[in-house]
């Protein structure tokens, strides 16, 4: 793997936000994932619909869409995007011989536009998973956000990735 210079920096060293004004707009998609590990009686009451703030996963899913919309607002040097697409899904994982109960999230950003939609797609499972420990702390204080990545991206100049 190339490591490509890092473009957020001028001549001079300063952070800068990169100009696109250049680039030709493309189809772009992101997918980045993530996972909350938590006890398996948190878990019981994401999957029973029983915690005391609601419904978890369906609140989390609407907060990590509005997280993708705002990834300028949170990340200094990116770019505001006219996302075409935000999915955000979540699913309960029981406990296996490798990892504990779980949810796991993946967010899938759209857009078509000169710039990446990385850090929305990466943003919106952060936001996810953060609102799932925010319903879920009164309970579970220990749970840890776990293997947050990208996934794969397409469309741009460099093409496409896929995670190993």
């Amino acid at each position: 793997m190339t490591i490509s210079p890092l473009t957020h920096f001028d001549a001079q060293g300063q952070a800068h936000m990169v100009d696109v004004a250049a680039k030709p707009g493309t189809h772009r998609i992101a997918v980045a994932t993530g996972r909350i590990e938590m006890l398996p009686a948190t878990l019981a009451l994401v999957e029973g619909g029983t915690a005391k703030k609601g419904d978890v996963l369906g609140i989390a899913r609407i907060a990590g869409i509005q997280g993708a919309k705002r990834t300028s607002d949170l990340i200094p040097l990116c770019h505001p995007l006219a996302l075409t697409r935000v999915a955000v899904e979540l699913k309960v994982v029981h406990a296996s011989a490798t990892r504990p109960d779980h949810v796991l999230c993946t967010a899938t950003a759209e857009t078509v536009g000169p710039t990446g939609v990385e850090m929305e797609a990466l943003t919106a499972v952060q936001v996810a998973l953060l609102t799932v420990y925010d319903m879920l702390k009164a309970v579970d204080r220990g749970m840890t956000i776990q293997s947050v990545r990208l996934l794969e991206k397409h469309g741009g100049k460099s093409g496409s990735f896929l995670a190993a």
